[in-house]
């Protein structure tokens, strides 16, 4: 009796469905999900089903164009780093030296 069974062969490697990557697929779905909530709750206002749909269908186009860009753009974390660049210091100030002076002195108190 023999079974065949799938090897994954992609183990520590990201994610990836139809060229989107790690984080981004989590991005792509939630976006859907309110876009599908924004749907509904448009449509319970009473605002026409066409222009619901002309309205969903153009977000939904943006939103999945803007993540397949930042995807492609930035990969699997580089949207991450480039937010964590942006909150970095332009210069790092000090009014005084003594941080620095008491670094050269050795801290077990003999000196």
């Amino acid at each position: 009796m023999s079974s065949v069974y799938q090897v994954n062969k992609g183990i520590n490697k990201a994610i990836e469905f139809k060229g989107v990557k790690a984080q981004y697929i989590g991005y792509l779905a939630v976006g859907l999900v309110s876009l599908l909530l924004l749907y509904a709750i448009l449509y319970i206002c009473g605002v026409n089903m066409w222009v619901c749909l002309i309205v969903i269908g153009g977000t939904g186009t943006g939103l999945v164009m803007a993540i397949f860009r930042l995807s492609h753009k930035y990969g699997q974390h580089g949207l991450a780093k480039r937010n964590a660049r942006r909150n970095l210091p332009n210069y790092v100030k000090f009014r005084s030296r003594k941080l620095f002076i008491h670094l050269t002195q050795p801290s077990d108190g003999k000196h």
